[in-house]
Formats: structure tokens, C-alpha cells, sequence
């Protein structure tokens, strides 16, 4: 452990009571974040979406479940992959339990991912989890939210992702260690891997209408991965090199 100053209880109290100064100022700017996120326009969708389900083919207006809100995590699962993207593994084994309670609030919480239906029930069953999980294959679903990509824009780099573009192709340099190891897990290559990326938006009804009120992607989904929340607290922090996570179910111990 790396050497960490120490103190008496009233030192530790008198540094304590300023950070929480700083603290209350974030939780309040949060909340003032909170009502711009609510305060964007809504955009009315107008395509009309398909997705595979386990009670059959769904509308968007179907995944609400009956509620006006809509939650949908982007889960990083491609046609082509084995298993499911460890990263988002983790985020979901955190709003696993969250469905139930989000849905005595009008609101209904549900992943998509462009894997075939059969073989994300699969890993879900594997994975322990019952929250709804709906197939977008072969729509375009994901593509619109800009969480996946054609083979083209990779060769291109012309792809959006975190509202900006990203300007080079896949292949120009090597990938980092961390996404070579995270797309094997996956039993795919890196590019692949990477025409899927993680996500979240929420949509409302307004009587027959559908609206995207809200999306965000990469280190925006920080505040929604519990894991990072709570390591945030610990002692040492994050204290991480590269992706030291895995799926629930391949620790070790």
C-alpha cells in the first residue's frame, strides 16, 4: 500500500466537514443537472421499430410494458458475439434489481442488443438475471441510437459515438491490450467487438406518440455502474490497470 498521511480523529473531522462542503455543492449541481436533463426537447420517433421478445415480436410501444417511460440500456451483445460484453455484464448485474422497483414508478427498464433473441435469454440465464431483454437484429435500431455500426463506416472512422465523430477507421493503430482481451472474451476480433458500444436512452408516450428525450454513452454511464460508485467511496479508489473486472460467474474465488 502506498504510504497515506494520518492524523488525529479531530484532523480527520476538521477534513471530513470540508469535503463534505464540497460534496453538498456536487449533489446540489447534480440535481440542477438532473432538471436540464429533463428540460431537452423531446424528438417524436417516427420509424417503426420491430424488436424479437419473449412474448413475440413488440413495437417500441410494446417494451413500455402498459407505463409512459421508457428506459433502455444499450447492452454491447453483436450478432456475432459468444457472450455478452463484460463491462455491460457488470452495469446490468447492478439494475438487475432495480426493474421491479422502476416499474412501481411508471417506468420500465429493459436492455436491447442486436444479438439473436434465443442466445440473449441464454446468457441471461447464465448470468442469473430476469430483466426484460428484447432483440433489435436486423433493425435499425441501433444504429439510429449510434450504438452500432456498419462495416463501412468502421473501414471509414466516419461513425458517431458520444455525439462526436470519431475520424479514424478501425485497424489505422493497434487497439489497447484492454479491448483485445475484453473482445476475446466475447469470442470475436477487435473490429467486430467494436461495431457494437455501450449506451442508454429513455423515451416517454404521450398518448399515441413515442419521444427520445435522453441519451449517453461511454463515461457518461458512470453514474449508472454501482460498482464504480461504491469503489469511488473505498479507500484506495478505483486503484485499477486495464480491465481488472470480469463476469460474475469467472472469478476465481
Amino acid at each position: 500500500m502506498t504510504a497515506h498521511p494520518t492524523g488525529t480523529r479531530e484532523e480527520w473531522l476538521a477534513a471530513r466537514l470540508a469535503l463534505l462542503v464540497e460534496e453538498k455543492a456536487l449533489t446540489r449541481r447534480s440535481d440542477e443537472l438532473a432538471r436540464k436533463r429533463q428540460a431537452l426537447p423531446w424528438v417524436k420517433i417516427d420509424k417503426d421499430y420491430r424488436f424479437d421478445t419473449e412474448q413475440g415480436v413488440a413495437t417500441l410501444a410494446d417494451l413500455f410494458g402498459g407505463r409512459s417511460q421508457l428506459l433502455v440500456y444499450h447492452f454491447m451483445f453483436g450478432p456475432d458475439y459468444r457472450a455478452g460484453c463484460p463491462s455491460c455484464s457488470n452495469i446490468a448485474d447492478g439494475f438487475e434489481g432495480f426493474v421491479a422497483h422502476l416499474a412501481q414508478h411508471d417506468v420500465s427498464l429493459l436492455a436491447v442488443s442486436r444479438a439473436p433473441l434465443a442466445r440473449l435469454l441464454e446468457y441471461r440465464q447464465r448470468m442469473g438475471w430476469t430483466f426484460p431483454w428484447a432483440s433489435s437484429h436486423g433493425t435499425a435500431f441501433n444504429y439510429d441510437f449510434n450504438v452500432s455500426f456498419t462495416e463501412a463506416q468502421q473501414r471509414s472512422g466516419e461513425l458517431e459515438y458520444n455525439f462526436r465523430q470519431e475520424g479514424r477507421a478501425v485497424g489505422q493503430s493497434p487497439a489497447p491490450a484492454a479491448v483485445v482481451e475484453t473482445a476475446a472474451c466475447c469470442g470475436t476480433d477487435v473490429p467486430t467487438f467494436s461495431r457494437d458500444r455501450p449506451g442508454m436512452s429513455s423515451f416517454v408516450r404521450d398518448g399515441d406518440a413515442i419521444y427520445h428525450c435522453y441519451s449517453t454513452y461511454a463515461r457518461g454511464l458512470d453514474v449508472l455502474w454501482g460498482l464504480f460508485q461504491w469503489l469511488d467511496r473505498a479507500p484506495l479508489g478505483r486503484n485499477e490497470l486495464g480491465n481488472w473486472w470480469r463476469r460474475h460467474d469467472e472469478y476465481d474465488d
